[in-house]
């Protein structure tokens, strides 16, 4: 959080760029698979798109170079979550990527935040996560005590099972 001395006070994260080995698939990935909708191509064909009103939030330019991503516990991007409004959108949301012969690697609830969701790969291996009903931080600053969470392993349990005070639709 911003002091009164720093001037730093972000009001979102704004977008995201990925460097991709094959663009046009990316491309696919993110308005097929994604639901992203197309906003632009710019002069030296990176692409833009968009998931509401801003002109973008997630870009792909394409990779010069061919290597592998870093593994987790590396120095490098790890994945990006993407919210929807609710945990029943969550079930529809992991069927349709199985559908798309989509890989899930994970699914349920982790530890702090207690937000369900589902994460998996794109076609370059940029782990995605997407999840509902995260916790909300008061005006007190607190979040939910450690022994509040409840690992899930599957959105059944996590659903089955919700934190004190969740409320999952």
């Amino acid at each position: 959080m911003a002091d009164a001395k720093n001037p730093i006070k972000i009001k979102k994260i704004g977008h995201v760029v990925l460097s991709v080995s094959d663009i046009e698939r990316s491309t696919k990935f993110w308005t097929e698979i994604m639901g992203f909708k197309f906003s632009d191509r710019n002069e030296i064909g990176m692409v833009f798109f968009r998931n509401a009103t801003d002109h973008h939030t997630v870009a792909l330019i394409q990779a010069t170079e061919k290597n592998q991503l870093p593994k987790r516990g590396q120095v490098g991007f790890d994945h990006m979550a993407l919210e929807v409004s609710s945990v029943s959108e969550l079930f529809k949301i992991r069927d349709f990527l199985r559908s798309k012969g989509v890989e899930i690697f994970y699914e349920g609830r982790r530890g702090p935040g207690g937000n369900p969701g589902v994460e998996f790969y794109d076609p370059d291996g940029y782990k995605i996560e997407i999840y509902a009903a995260m916790d909300q931080i008061g005006t007190d600053g607190k979040s939910r005590p450690a022994n509040e969470w409840k690992r899930a392993t599957t959105l059944e349990e996590a659903v089955a099972n919700p934190l004190p005070g969740a409320e999952y639709n």
